[in-house]
């Protein structure tokens, strides 16, 4: 832990740990004596580093008598010694331009903030998609269409409008579609789109044979609005994988294949993500820590982004444990934010 480091020891290890997420070459005692600005000497430093490599902080790769930080010391950098900086205003303002465009839609709007984190970082960037089967119910009308069908007018998360046309067994006049409408409007205020179907099913279940066919019309009418019940399906959009590419550490063959399969196959990273959902603000996986070995190489940054308040999905940053997390922090949290905004304005 930290507390069991000295000031003096401290600053070694950041000045070493900014250095080589910096230019990725391993420091030795001398170099870091230079660097660290202390009256020390490289003997006395060489001594610091061997504690921190004996505490697992460090580690000798074999090809160099120099140090570079472990997952474990990533982790101490970023939980007590990592100097975030807030991004610039006018940077943060051209990122609100790019996500308030008028002719952006939910999807568009998350495809735009996976390449702004792809554009902004240099690294892999993506974003699952808003999940419709959270979205909550708030409204539904019915408007008569010819030879018997019906278009369903369906308002959800206070905004959002779909449409869906539904073949129905006779004509309906308007009162009996505006009381149908009142009655599934009673039936399923507060529902999200997902638990629909199961309160119809109940409610159907629920009905007394001498009970008011209005109601089982309207049920009829519902079950063919939200013909079956489904698992809600997650989905993100990423951009910029390959400029995982360009990291010597993750250039192996072996390694890139196995992410980037990752990424094609997309559960284990969901299930990863799915795990920021119930955080709030920023959530961050170094190396082992998000679990899958695919990704042992890897930092995870994520934040959540949110619909009227309720988190509808999440962002993150994927790229080696050698990245710049003072600068690549706020960049999820300042995109997460706007998102947010962009979504609720929509």
């Amino acid at each position: 832990m930290s507390n069991s480091l000295d000031a003096r020891a401290q600053h070694l290890f950041r000045v070493l740990v900014q250095n080589y997420i910096e230019d990725g070459q391993p420091l030795g005692s001398r170099t870091l004596t230079r660097m660290a600005d202390l009256d020390i000497s490289p003997a006395t430093v060489r001594s610091i580093m061997s504690d921190l490599e004996a505490m697992g902080y460090l580690q000798s790769p074999h090809t160099s008598a120099g140090r570079i930080p472990t997952a474990q010391g990533y982790r101490l950098f970023v939980d007590t010694l990592i100097e975030v900086k807030p991004l610039h205003s006018n940077l943060v303002s051209g990122l609100k331009n790019q996500l308030q465009d008028q002719d952006l839609n939910k999807e568009n709007l998350v495809q735009t903030a996976s390449s702004m984190l792809s554009s902004l970082t240099a690294m892999a960037g993506l974003v699952t998609v808003p999940q419709v089967g959270q979205a909550a119910f708030r409204q539904i009308e019915f408007l008569k269409l010819s030879e018997q069908r019906v278009l369903a007018i369906l308002v959800v998360d206070q905004k959002e409008v779909q449409n869906r046309i539904i073949q129905l067994d006779r004509d309906y006049s308007e009162s009996e579609l505006r009381e149908m409408a009142n009655c599934l409007n009673d039936i399923l205020v507060g529902c999200n789109l997902h638990q629909v179907r199961k309160v119809l099913l109940q409610q159907l279940d629920g009905l007394r044979q001498d009970m008011d066919s209005l109601m089982r019309n309207a049920i009829s009418f519902g079950e063919q609005i939200f013909p079956v019940e489904q698992e809600v399906t997650s989905n993100y959009i990423i951009e910029g994988q390959t400029n995982l590419m360009e990291f010597e550490e993750l250039s192996n063959i072996g390694k890139l294949r196995g992410i980037f399969d990752a990424f094609s196959q997309k559960k284990d990273i969901l299930h990863l993500l799915d795990r920021c959902i119930c955080t709030n603000g920023i959530q961050i996986f170094i190396g082992s820590e998000a679990g899958y070995q695919v990704l042992d190489d890897c930092s995870v940054i994520s934040a959540p982004y949110t619909i009227n308040q309720d988190v509808k999905g999440v962002l993150a940053v994927v790229g080696p444990t050698r990245m710049a997390y003072d600068r690549v922090i706020p960049i999820v949290d300042v995109t997460a934010r706007l998102l947010s905004e962009a979504l609720n304005s929509e």
